[in-house]
């Protein structure tokens, strides 16, 4: 430390090439102020009104490009965090790694960071492996722009001018449909091995491809990957999950060797050669969903993916002779502690799945009232989709899936009809009884004894 101290205070000045941005008029890249949130065009009104810079950065401004519909904003400033949070009165200082805040307008929130500095290796908060700890350093735009991740995602844009600054051509980029890391890509994989997912959701989802310099490192750094939180590396893969663009990501993910033993939830999700097929069909239902803007649960995505795994151990535990439903369960928490450690998976989230997979063997039962309770249960429509595909995947009967949806959106008459019609239920194997021994009588006994 002191070391690293003294090298800050009597090391030579260095001249650093000074980068003159390009400045993109509107005629050029057509996005019009009008395109983007209320929130976003208030947040940075305010803060320029305030005698601050201000830009739309980042994502937002990539999708709009592109044609996409951006999902959320994101505001650089000049404006330090405190005076960010001053200036807003709904407003939240948020983070530890890198302070921002969190500006709340209507139903949205817009993310505001300062600009970062460039910081050397020596004054940077590294752990052993060069992944950088800390980073509340400030600096000016241009430092700000060489401090992020791809070139796609270091364009500001100025609702007052309708003007991009683009310090690394990156609208030129996007044209090309190239995705091109800033910097050296060994050393931003170090900083944060996070990029290396990153690089390949946003070549999936955008459909750039990953420039050479930046794809060729990935598998050789992707041990890495081990050294990131499980709570950061869940929330990433869900990024990807829920990106719209999962089957194709994973299929990348494959290729660049970022799976077995690296990614728990690649593991769980590749190596699955019974519900491969089941798997797939729920990925792909997951994209559909997402690209139709419809809701999509992280509980019924992780309720599919390890389906496969408490089967297994289900059958496994009917077949040494424990009954369906306890069996059930305790195959349920089997699978589920054996992931915690792994993939962080929230509690909410685990409930949400095992509501999901209890409902399972009900969907079996055809009689009496145990339908009419069924369709009542607030997690019935998202079981009878989990239903559904699984028959799709050819594991059940597509008979059941479709009795049930009937059964659900039917009239009184018919469901009566419906149960008469529905085959019995098998009956369970019996089990065998054991003959108790008739106790003698008190005559008998003596008689015995006699005899003897």
């Amino acid at each position: 430390m002191i070391r690293k101290l003294l090298r800050k205070v009597f090391k030579r000045p260095t001249q650093s090439a000074h980068r003159e941005p390009a400045l993109i008029p509107v005629e050029r890249h057509g996005i019009r102020r009008e395109q983007l949130s209320p929130a976003a065009r208030k947040t940075c009104t305010v803060l320029q009104e305030a005698g601050f810079k201000a830009f739309v950065v980042g994502g937002a401004v990539r999708d709009l490009l592109i044609g996409h519909p951006p999902k959320d904003y994101d505001v650089a400033t000049s404006a330090t965090p405190e005076e960010v949070r001053a200036l807003f009165r709904r407003s939240r200082i948020i983070g530890r790694r890198f302070k921002i805040v969190h500006v709340m307008s209507g139903p949205e929130t817009i993310e505001v960071s300062t600009f970062r500095a460039n910081q050397d290796a020596e004054s940077t908060e590294t752990d052993a492996h060069g992944r950088v700890l800390r980073d509340n350093v400030y600096g000016n735009q241009e430092e700000d722009a060489t401090r992020r991740d791809f070139t796609v995602n270091a364009l500001y844009y100025d609702p007052g001018a309708e003007t991009i600054v683009d310090y690394h051509h990156g609208v030129a980029d996007i044209q090309q449909k190239t995705l091109r890391m800033i910097g050296d890509p060994r050393t931003r994989y170090r900083e944060d091995p996070v990029r290396m997912l990153r690089a390949v959701r946003l070549a999936a989802k955008l459909g750039l491809s990953i420039d050479p310099a930046a794809r060729h490192p990935i598998r050789d750094m992707a041990a890495l990957l081990e050294n990131v939180p499980a709570a950061r590396l869940f929330d990433e893969m869900l990024k990807l999950l829920f990106s719209g663009y999962a089957v194709k990501c994973l299929q990348q993910l494959r290729e660049e060797g970022l799976h077995h033993g690296l990614l728990p939830l690649l593991d769980v999700i590749l190596g699955q050669p019974l519900g491969e097929r089941f798997v797939w069909l729920s990925l792909e239902n997951t994209d559909e969903r997402v690209r139709q803007d419809k809701s999509v649960s992280p509980g019924f995505l992780f309720a599919t993916l390890l389906w496969h795994e408490v089967l297994s151990a289900w059958e496994r535990k009917k077949a040494a002779g424990e009954h369906a439903q306890p069996a059930l369960f305790e195959a349920m928490d089997e699978v589920l502690d054996a992931q915690a450690g792994k993939l962080a998976i929230t509690r909410r989230i685990v409930g949400d799945i095992k509501d999901i997979w209890a409902l399972q063997p009900r969907f079996d039962k055809r009689s009496g009232k145990t339908p009419y309770r069924l369709i009542e249960q607030p997690r019935y429509r998202a079981g009878w989709d989990f239903l559904r595909l699984r028959a799709q995947a050819g594991e059940i009967s597509m008979e059941l899936v479709d009795w049930w949806d009937r059964f659900a959106h039917a009239g009184h008459d018919e469901r009566d009809a419906l149960l008469r019609e529905a085959p019995a239920e098998a009956a369970p194997a019996a089990k065998k009884r054991r003959r108790r021994r008739r106790k003698p009588a008190d005559g008998e006994a003596v008689a015995s004894a006699d005899s003897a």
